[in-house]
């Protein structure tokens, strides 16, 4: 008897999220990690899907509930996809298409400019704050989140046989 998988599958939509951005939050608040440009949006993704991933328990149909947990699942996939294109600018596999860098607001005078700099952290995201193995946090999400999705489709389409 193979049982069904959507329960399981309802859970990890909703838990892996949260437990990234967990991750993600301890590490810049109490780790003292600064994201940079391309680690928000890594969040992003994830900031979503929790909400859906939330409102498929309360569904009464299954259909409208696989429909949300295989979105939430998308949801996640993309924040994979955005964390191997920013691991791929870390390694230096290719180059980002954002200078990572504080932006200067219109009509600030040299020397604003150089107070607005020197008030917050300059963070590059072409360099890994932190590494494990040499895999960085962005490595880390890219792995998690795109395992997390595939075992979210994979158990989504099980269905119970008896």
């Amino acid at each position: 008897m193979r049982p069904d998988g959507f329960p399981i599958a309802r859970w990890i939509a909703l838990l892996l999220p949260c437990a990234l951005l967990a991750g993600a939050l301890g590490s810049q608040y109490l780790g003292g990690l600064a994201p940079c440009e391309m680690c928000h949006w890594q969040r992003w993704p994830h900031y979503a899907a929790i909400p859906v991933a939330a409102l498929s328990f309360f569904v009464p149909r299954r259909f409208l509930g696989m429909l949300l947990v295989l979105f939430a699942g998308a949801l996640i996939a993309v924040s994979g996809a955005i964390g191997v294109f920013h691991a791929g600018v870390e390694y230096h596999w290719w180059q980002g298409i954002t200078a990572c860098t504080a932006t200067a607001g219109a009509g600030l005078s040299g020397m604003d400019l150089i107070n607005a700099i020197q008030r917050g952290p300059l963070v590059r995201c072409d360099l890994p704050q932190w590494t494990l193995f040499g895999i960085s946090l962005a490595g880390f999400n890219a792995i998690l989140s795109l395992g997390g999705a595939a075992a979210i489709f994979i158990l989504a389409a099980r269905r119970g046989q008896a």
